[in-house]
């Protein structure tokens, strides 16, 4: 498998974990509360947060796109909320899959 393959994996891995992170939020909004309307409220604000701050900031065409320790800093508290409302909904195993994911499409970025 030439280098180009692997970047062009990764890069659809990094569109699947970006895609992860709002599905989670999404799943985890919707099992959570007491009334219907808070599942309803909390399925769809979720991932709205998390749409809005990734295309405020991390998108690539951002309108503030931040670079550097910040993008680092961003990148970490994204995905880790993404992580963390996986491991609230669906446990541990599935959110070490995530990060364990996420670490290597990092490491194959920045090689």
């Amino acid at each position: 498998m030439s280098w180009t393959a692997v970047k062009d994996a990764d890069l659809l891995l990094a569109l699947l974990l970006e895609l992860a992170v709002y599905a989670s939020a999404c799943y985890w909004g919707f099992t959570r509360g007491s009334t219907r309307l808070i599942k309803v409220l909390a399925g769809l604000g979720a991932p709205a947060v998390f749409i809005v701050v990734w295309g405020g900031f991390g998108a690539p065409t951002a309108s503030h796109p931040l670079h550097g320790l910040a993008r680092v800093a961003l990148e970490i508290c994204w995905y880790g909320g993404g992580a963390a409302a996986l491991a609230a909904s669906r446990g541990r195993r599935a959110a070490s899959v995530f990060v364990a994911l996420y670490l290597l499409s990092t490491a194959v970025q920045h090689l």
